[in-house]
């Protein structure tokens, strides 16, 4: 286990940790859940940066980062859906992808072809963190900043919350689009023994 793949592995409990404090209502809980989500994101650029510049480059880190990367993210989404953040069709829509994406990974894996990311997918990870950023930003500005400073931030938080909003309908898209990409072009590995 190298430095790469620990730090892309830490992502899972981080994901339960800030989604623990998403449900907090102590003063600091927002402000620490958006700092830790900050956190693993940067960690998610750390450890593929790390792993190129030593060499350390894996069937399982590409694996397992591709695979954290969609646990982190859609566990904080599930949480947005019962908090009524953002409705539950998108993220649905965001769990098919996944799975199905997924799923065609493994069926390309057992045939011995590796389905590396694609620069549709990492726009799509990287518009989905984006999104989620902005999300969790409300709440710590709402909350936490508005009470350290005894200010109303309402119109602004107001106005984050529909950018963050709207960057997540454009994380759909962009998962729904990047799905059809890998479909298209691994369609042959993937079908090529149905009848």
């Amino acid at each position: 286990m190298n430095l790469p793949n620990i730090i892309t592995l830490s992502r899972i409990p981080l994901m339960f940790v800030v989604v623990w404090l998403m449900y907090q209502q102590w003063t600091g809980a927002a402000t620490l859940a958006f700092w830790l989500f900050i956190a693993a994101a940067i960690g998610d650029w750390l450890d593929g940066y790390i792993a190129r510049k030593r060499n350390l480059i894996s069937i399982f880190g590409k694996f397992m980062d591709a695979l954290t990367d969609k646990i982190f993210v859609v566990g904080i989404m599930i949480a947005f859906v019962d908090k009524d953040i953002v409705p539950i069709y998108f993220v649905l829509i965001v769990l098919c992808r996944e799975f199905l994406i997924s799923g065609m990974r493994m069926m390309a894996a057992a045939k011995g072809v590796v389905v590396a990311a694609e620069r549709g997918g990492k726009t799509k990870t990287l518009t989905q963190l984006i999104a989620v950023g902005f999300l969790l930003f409300v709440p710590m500005l709402q909350g936490d900043i508005a009470q350290w400073v005894a200010f109303d931030f309402s119109p602004y938080s107001q106005v984050i919350h529909h950018v963050g909003l709207w960057l997540f309908i454009l994380g759909v898209y962009f998962t729904v689009r990047s799905g059809w990409d890998y479909l298209s072009k691994y369609r042959g590995v993937v079908f090529e023994d149905v009848g």
